[in-house]
């Protein structure tokens, strides 16, 4: 099995989980996978839209029930989230549709937006429009840059091959550390 048959079999899902916690780097291949023929640009699309717009979904959630408890692991970031929060409270529907374009804000910027209170009937459709604007804007930037990475991906689809079994290996090899190392240490604290 080679890495276009892989994508044409696993794309789509692949394009739908990454989205939900990356973004733009996986919209950005499914454009170029579109590009090659190997998926179809609408189906890319929906999918990526899907996928940003369920993980901003559960982080609205997150923000509107548990906000304050996870403002707190960001607090170095303090003077980024008190601009941000002026942003929401002033324009807010501009800073959902845009909080996906605006860099480190892909995942606070839901979670803030859920402290605000922002109502989910007016969240969700903004959410839903965003979404699809991003999708359609980074897969067409992908799609029209395929073109500059068909070379590599021909390079890398005849090393992969050769790249699977040691990879394997290795992932191997840590997991039997890694089990090891937590059994060691599980081992040290159940003797305190």
């Amino acid at each position: 099995m080679d890495i276009h048959s892989l994508i044409s079999q696993y794309g789509y899902a692949a394009l739908l989980i990454g989205s939900m916690a990356e973004g733009e780097t996986i919209t950005l291949l499914g454009g170029v996978a579109a590009h090659q023929g190997l998926l179809k640009f609408p189906f890319v699309v929906l999918c990526v839209a899907l996928g940003g717009m369920l993980g901003d979904q559960v982080l609205y959630l997150v923000g509107r029930h548990y906000g304050t408890r996870v403002l707190y692991r960001f607090r170095k970031h303090r003077k980024h989230i008190s601009r941000a929060r002026k942003i929401i409270i002033s324009h807010p529907y501009l800073f959902v549709i845009g909080s996906r374009f605006m860099y480190g804000f892909r995942v606070i910027g839901p979670v803030l937006i859920g402290i605000s209170r922002l109502p989910p009937r007016i969240f969700f459709p903004l959410n839903i429009l965003g979404a699809a604007i991003w999708a359609t804007l980074f897969t067409t930037l992908g799609y029209l840059g395929g073109e500059m990475v068909m070379p590599w991906l021909h390079q890398l689809n005849s090393h992969i091959k050769h790249l699977i079994w040691p990879g394997l290996l290795l992932v191997v090899v840590a997991l039997i550390i890694w089990r090891f190392w937590w059994k060691k240490k599980r081992h040290k604290h159940a003797k305190k």
